[in-house]
């Protein structure tokens, strides 16, 4: 017979040395503690800033004297205020030299190089962007040419929704596919505005519009009757989150136009998110229609209520 034996685990003993750096350590945290308490502190009991005093960085500013000449007997002083970045006022006060010509600047000086991923500059979470519905609209390239030769670019129009109401139109172009893609999904997902929508489905009532040499008309329809439309307006209803719609196109039947015609009728206002496309665009204007109405809209304007016989 065998008897198991227990033997007591052995633990390390720390030595001197790594005792002394241990609460080394934590007496150099407890200092740096109480100084940024006592810098607080300091802080809230100085005085305020006087404000009519020059500030060496938010005040910048150049002086030009121009002293009396022949024909202007007058001393005429100009002052520029604010004319640069106060960062060229910190970065001058830390000895930084602008003059050097060995320095190498990595920001670019092309405006069609930045912000130029689809995540950029949008009103919604970039995983939002996964949930929309997308569908490409033009696919194609712009032939400049210029004494320099032929410049070629790609043009992107995609229409861009949610399936619930919201949805989009919007346009792109670069040297390169992808960039114009990306351009042209965020510019309309800035471009969203709302849909009103009648049980979800389909709209409240009838509407007509003329856009340039295009005329589209919409109605309302039942249950089950499904999207009977131009391809194009096809896709843009599908989107918007509509189900059960017929449209019809008179005159021109270009595709762009065909879609602002649409879109106008659409949109119930013509104040897009932000008052404009986000970055500093312009927003709708007012005399071009008012879109689509919804159920008080409709019953203010005929002075009746609106009630469903369906039974």
């Amino acid at each position: 017979m065998y008897s198991s034996v227990s033997f007591p685990t052995l633990t390390r003993i720390p030595s001197l040395s790594s005792k002394r750096k241990r609460m080394k350590l934590i007496l150099e945290e407890k200092q740096q503690k109480r100084a940024a308490v006592q810098a607080e502190k300091d802080a809230k009991r100085g005085e305020w800033p006087n404000l009519m005093t020059r500030d060496p960085l938010l005040d910048s500013r150049e002086v030009l004297e121009l002293p009396p000449t022949k024909d202007t007997p007058f001393h005429n002083r100009v002052i520029i205020r604010n004319h640069h970045s106060i960062f060229n006022e910190a970065l001058e006060a830390d000895g930084f030299d602008f003059n050097n010509s060995e320095i190498v600047h990595t920001k670019s000086d092309d405006p069609e190089q930045v912000s130029e991923t689809a995540e950029a500059n949008i009103p919604i979470d970039p995983k939002e962007l996964e949930h929309l519905i997308l569908f490409p609209v033009v696919e194609r390239f712009a032939r400049l040419q210029t004494s320099k030769g032929n410049k070629d670019r790609a043009v992107r129009v995609y229409i861009v929704g949610d399936g619930k109401g919201m949805v989009g139109i919007g346009w792109g172009k670069h040297a390169q596919q992808q960039i114009a893609r990306s351009k042209a999904i965020s510019d309309a997902v800035r471009n969203m505005d709302w849909v009103e929508r009648f049980e979800d489905r389909t709209i409240w009532t009838e509407v007509r519009t003329k856009h340039g040499a295009t005329t589209v008309i919409l109605r309302p329809r039942p249950v089950g009757f499904g999207l009977r439309c131009n391809p194009y307006v096809h896709r843009l209803l599908t989107a918007a989150g509509i189900k059960d719609i017929s449209a019809k196109v008179w005159g021109s039947r270009n595709k762009i136009g065909v879609l602002k015609a649409t879109l106008r009728l659409l949109h119930a206002g013509h104040a897009p998110l932000g008052m404009g496309d986000g970055v500093g665009g312009p927003g709708r204007k007012s005399h071009k229609g008012t879109g689509l109405r919804n159920k008080n809209q409709i019953e203010r304007a005929r002075g009746r209520r609106l009630i469903d016989l369906r039974v």
